[in-house]
């Protein structure tokens, strides 16, 4: 079967669909905060901003596990790396442009995902110590910078708004890169491996449990009033220091969780959501998609959030989704926009014939 193949990690397959799960959730339901853990109304409240920064984590995950795993690629292998890398980050800014002019009032994350895949390119040659220092460097300072730069005037203007959808601002690549430089560097350090699996699931739960202790004590909720309410805050989508390191510990806890999962008889239990996983791309797109075309058809406009939501589509998409997503797989295989991806970058970046011929 293609999803137990060698190329596929179970593990990550589920945690990438558990991601997409959690951002359909986010974008077609409502979502009471904060999130109470004596509540369980509040409970799904746990997918806002969380599952975006899964989905960052997890693409670092998979762009050290194309340049070389465990050991980084060198000499022209490295440099290919790259340049497909960079090929990949055009097509899906290209992709996430299409998807923002459809008129779905949600911000599309690809145009970030773009911009987090360039930066990486400069991450690819280091290993698993040099990616934790970066990961952990970025998440200490750059809440400090983003606060300025989330505070400049452009924000305010026309031309700003335009350009913030442009480059995913709602997720803010100066600071997401850190996300990206964690999951490179549990991959770097073997991320199949028991012993790393094991790290993760511990040092993720005491960072997600630290900060949110914290978030709760500081009390710091709604627009922020002051630097330090808008760096000392655990937020969703604020990329405050306190979400940095929270959401960022939730992300390698969950990665963890379902890596050990897979270990497990629960990996066939869980198949739907792996095939789900291993299509993210087609899956986040195919969404998108769906609800421009749903929303104009019932409502005749794309635009309106809240009469889109009192559809209650959720459990129709995301079902619809899933038993596409794992026909696909067990009858095709790959996703098809995974394949047109790995496609495109393979034919503008190609294998030289004699590294080629050595392969087979």
């Amino acid at each position: 079967m293609r999803l137990n193949g060698p190329s596929r990690i179970a593990g990550v397959d589920l945690a990438r669909g558990l991601a997409i799960l959690g951002m359909l959730a986010a974008h077609l339901l409502w979502i009471r905060e904060p999130l109470a853990l004596t509540d369980p109304t509040t409970w799904i409240a746990v997918v806002e901003g969380r599952s975006s920064i899964l989905f960052a984590t997890l693409a670092g995950v998979s762009i050290a596990l194309v340049s070389g795993a465990r050991v980084p690629l060198v000499g022209e292998a490295r440099h290919r790396a790259q340049l497909r890398l960079c090929t990949r980050a055009f097509a899906l800014w290209l992709l996430g442009l299409a998807l923002i002019f459809t008129g779905v009032p949600v911000y599309v994350i690809l145009p970030a995902y773009a911009l987090l895949f360039l930066l990486a390119t400069m991450l690819v040659p280091l290993g698993a110590r040099s990616l934790l220092i970066v990961a952990l460097v970025l998440a200490a300072v750059m809440p400090f910078v983003q606060v300025v730069l989330d505070a400049l005037p452009i924000w305010t203007t026309s031309i700003g708004n335009d350009v913030s959808l442009a480059i995913g601002w709602h997720y803010p690549f100066t600071t997401w890169i850190a996300f990206v430089a964690a999951g490179m560097a549990v991959a770097r350090a073997g991320i199949t491996r028991l012993k790393v699996q094991g790290w993760m699931l511990v040092m993720g739960a005491a960072l997600a449990t630290a900060a949110a202790a914290l978030d709760a004590v500081s009390g710091a909720r709604g627009l922020p009033t002051s630097f330090w309410q808008a760096l000392w805050t655990g937020e969703a989508h604020s990329t405050g220091l306190l979400e940095v390191w929270g959401s960022g510990g939730f992300a390698m806890f969950v990665i963890a969780l379902c890596l050990l999962a897979s270990r497990t008889i629960l990996t066939w239990v869980v198949l739907p959501l792996r095939a789900l996983g291993a299509m993210p791309l087609t899956a986040y797109t195919v969404q998108i998609v769906a609800w421009a075309i749903v929303a104009t058809v019932l409502l005749g406009s794309p635009g309106n959030l809240a009469a889109f939501r009192e559809l209650e589509p959720f459990w129709p998409l995301t079902l619809c989704t899933i038993v596409g997503c794992t026909a696909w797989a067990l009858l095709i295989g790959r996703g098809p926009l995974e394949w047109a991806l790995d496609r495109l970058a393979k034919v503008a970046v190609p294998t030289p014939s004699h590294e080629s011929a050595r392969s087979h």
